[in-house]
């Protein structure tokens, strides 16, 4: 038995078709047949039931298509172990990113990652943090950077806190709270402010209102904008004002001023998320985002 004899009949099992199978593998359909039939053989029983358009699992096979996609899995992964050791990790990485959030650990962690591992394609996808964390689930991303993520659809996953960032106030350089050093709370009370889509972004709420509950008043949000660089510009404008973190920054340049807030309050947490079952190629790519350790491994948490 060898593994091409798995991949074949993984294919015709998964295809219940043996010449569909066989274009998906670029083989030809008689060669296929033969090989699943020499893998039944040696095994002793049936693993499809054949008729003239299509083939289906035996009750023998469907435990077989289990074991045998194990072995092809465990198979991948030995040699994507190799590669990494080796310095010789290839192929692609699905890696999504809130934007916002991601804006300065993105440019830096790409060019770190891409100069160790010049032969792995990076294919990014800017979502929201509810499509993140769906696409990871559903295995379209093999990685995402984002906010540590909150809630029972985050369960399964693992996050590596990669950066911090302080809460700040964000407002037109014309605007009067632009000279001040810092400001708090009781200061904003009055101005409306600008956020991102409330169904997009909800952490982000959580995050903004949590700090006003302490106050008899609740923030009064005046607009909502789907992408950072909408948000801006409306701020920009003199549209409101807005609270957000301090990498905002590396976008906003000198078109907004960002003010800190006082009391400062729990920072905004930035890292990668993945699966809790993940590639060498995802692990030497949050590596490359930490490059004074070793190991992500004291890094990880389960959420």
């Amino acid at each position: 038995m060898e593994l091409r004899h798995l991949r074949y009949f993984i294919a015709a099992a998964r295809e219940e078709n043996v010449t569909r199978a066989a274009l998906k593998l670029h083989v030809s359909q008689p060669a296929l047949s033969r090989q699943i039939r020499d893998l039944e053989d040696e095994l002793g029983f049936s693993l499809l039931e054949r008729t003239a358009k299509s083939v289906r699992l035996t009750e023998a096979g469907r435990v077989f298509l289990l074991e045998a996609q194990a072995v092809l899995d465990r198979a991948d992964e030995a040699v994507e172990k190799a590669r990494a050791k080796a310095g010789r990790i290839e192929g692609k990485l699905q890696l999504g990113y809130a934007p916002s959030p991601s804006v300065e650990i993105l440019p830096r962690v790409l060019r770190s990652f891409q100069a160790q591992y010049p032969a792995v394609r990076v294919m990014l996808h800017d979502l929201s943090a509810e499509e993140l964390i769906s696409q990871l689930h559903e295995g379209k991303l093999d990685l995402a950077l984002t906010v540590r993520p909150r809630g029972k659809a985050a369960r399964g996953l693992n996050f590596v806190e990669l950066a911090r960032y302080p809460w700040c106030v964000a407002v037109s350089p014309r605007h009067a709270l632009a000279r001040a050093r810092s400001l708090t709370l009781d200061q904003l009370r009055s101005e409306p402010l600008l956020g991102y889509t409330r169904k997009d972004y909800p952490d982000y709420y959580s995050e903004v209102e949590a700090r006003f509950k302490a106050g008899a008043r609740k923030p009064r949000f005046a607009e909502e904008h789907d992408s950072v660089t909408s948000l801006i510009a409306g701020v920009e404008a003199g549209h409101g004002i807005a609270i957000l973190p301090s990498c905002v920054s590396c976008i906003a340049g000198p078109r907004l001023r960002l003010v800190p807030l006082r009391p400062a309050g729990p920072p905004l947490i930035v890292g990668a998320l993945m699966k809790q079952k993940t590639s060498p190629v995802v692990e030497e790519f949050v590596k490359a985002s930490l490059p004074d350790r070793n190991s992500v491994g004291d890094d990880v948490r389960s959420l």
